[in-house]
């Protein structure tokens, strides 16, 4: 076999392949076994048909197409290998010649991986928030977890803010009562706003036995975004009672015996949380820095197939299980189709971008994934799919993602290499080392995932 490449863009080659007909002997060889198991000629038992019968009776184009059908895989992936390329998704394939007894002459157009070249790092510098929190930041985190152990007491007077009231709903649209329009027995806290816009100003001076009609639009149902005339009835109106902020708060509310204690313990984890989004913020405004050093030609069946992909996921399974269209998702976020197809393009760029350089990265400093940090990695997806670990593992291993999931600790590990290597400093001046933090490895990794993600990654579609 010959082979030989023409690069027709940084990210795609054609490779023209000549093989000589004797190496297509083990696929002539399978075609007519294949041919012989599949059909019936009088006079032969099944799978004894001789050679020049099947060429006779069925045509050797017939053979050959089988022979080439079943060669071209692994001459391709010779060519491939042969020229050290990195193939991404399918190629097209086109039979340039077919001489029976002589030769087989194909070429084959792929995306490939651009060669990419990672300049010096180590002088990004970025700033992020200063990790401070208040005294009202931890008044606020008491706060919501004294609403948590809030109690409700029936009382004869108009409903005000913060009262949960028991109502009675009726939706007409047309003048026609909906279906699936009438509910009875609705628990609803005024000023939450998990109900229908506009209701909080029709129930709030209500008591018990008292009702208002208000125009609302349905975020749901049958007549899911038409404006709906509603009657709402107050039967019931109970005010909320929170518990005294007191030490007997403290200890039935946590494992601690003071309420000092508990605003201590509330304060820690608040600034825990506050690490890990400054963290967090670190390695995304590194990994922006870091794009903007490197140049990354984007193949364009790849960056079409990714916009897809996103497109697909947002529609089918995002907005399919909040009940919404793309058109209605569109309209609430102000958008036209033109905005949101951009910026679609633009996410899947940074992201097809993002996993080329960091690969490119983790050849570069020859990074390793060990057994502990692939199930740390393993563990952590397991537990954001709902699915146990071992269940998990299994349907990993069954679906051949193993190196789909190795390959995202390593860029996890790549991008922490580079954020150990920058500057960071928070906006009160000061220098933030982010070595200390804890599960750093997985931090990066996850937000690597949210820059990338599309439902399976650049590296799944490589096929040599």
């Amino acid at each position: 076999m010959k082979s030989a490449v023409e690069t027709l863009n940084p990210t795609r080659v054609r490779l023209t392949v000549e093989v000589p007909f004797e190496e297509l002997k083990d696929s002539l060889d399978a075609a007519y076994k294949k041919i012989n198991q599949q059909v019936t000629v009088k006079g032969f038992r099944k799978g004894k048909i001789p050679a020049r019968v099947i060429d006779q009776r069925f045509g050797r184009g017939a053979v050959l197409e089988e022979a080439v059908n079943d060669a071209l895989p692994k001459f391709y992936t010779e060519a491939v290998n042969e020229a050290d390329l990195n193939p991404l998704g399918q190629p097209d394939v086109d039979i340039k010649e077919l001489k029976d007894g002589e030769l087989l002459s194909f070429t084959a157009e792929v995306d490939i991986r651009p060669a990419i070249e990672i300049p010096d790092y180590s002088g990004i510098e970025v700033t992020v928030d200063a990790v401070e929190v208040s005294d009202e930041d931890v008044e606020k985190s008491v706060e919501q977890l004294r609403g948590r152990f809030a109690s409700t007491k029936d009382v004869e007077r108009a409903a005000e803010d913060g009262d949960v009231v028991t109502i009675d709903l009726e939706a007409k649209v047309d003048g026609e009562v909906l279906e699936d329009g009438v509910a009875q027995d609705v628990s609803y806290t005024i000023g939450s706003g998990e109900l229908l816009e506009g209701i909080d100003e029709a129930v709030k001076g209500l008591e018990a036995g008292g009702e208002a009609t208000f125009t609302s639009q349905l975020k749901g149902g049958s007549a899911e975004g038409k404006d709906a005339e509603v009657t709402v009835k107050v039967t019931k109106v109970s005010a909320r009672e929170l518990p005294e902020l007191d030490d007997e708060f403290a200890g039935l509310a946590s494992e601690f015996d003071t309420l000092e204690e508990l605003k201590a313990d509330s304060r820690k984890r608040l600034e825990n949380m506050k690490q890990y989004d400054q963290a967090t913020q670190a390695q995304e405004r590194v990994l922006e820095k870091l794009l903007e050093l490197v140049e990354v030609p984007i193949p364009e069946k790849l960056l079409a197939d990714e916009v897809q992909t996103r497109k697909h996921n947002l529609e089918h399974h995002q907005l399919g299980q909040m009940g919404l269209t793309i058109e209605k998702y569109l309209e609430i976020q102000g958008k036209t189709v033109e905005e949101f197809d951009a910026e679609t393009a633009e996410q899947a760029i940074k992201g097809i971008k993002t996993q080329f350089v960091l690969d490119e990265l983790v050849n570069k400093e020859k990074l390793n994934v060990n057994q502990e940090e692939l199930t740390e990695h393993l563990m952590r997806r397991a537990a954001s799919s709902g699915m146990s670990p071992d269940q998990f593992a299994q349907a990993v291993v069954e679906g051949g993602q193993v190196p789909m999931l190795v390959g995202e600790v390593a860029r996890g590990k790549a991008l922490a290499a580079v954020v150990e290597a920058a500057k960071v400093t928070d906006t009160n001046g000061e220098v933030v080392d982010l070595s200390d933090e804890e599960d750093e490895l997985e931090q990066a990794a996850e937000t690597v995932e949210n820059v990338v993600e599309a439902d399976g990654e650049i590296a799944a579609d490589e096929a040599k």
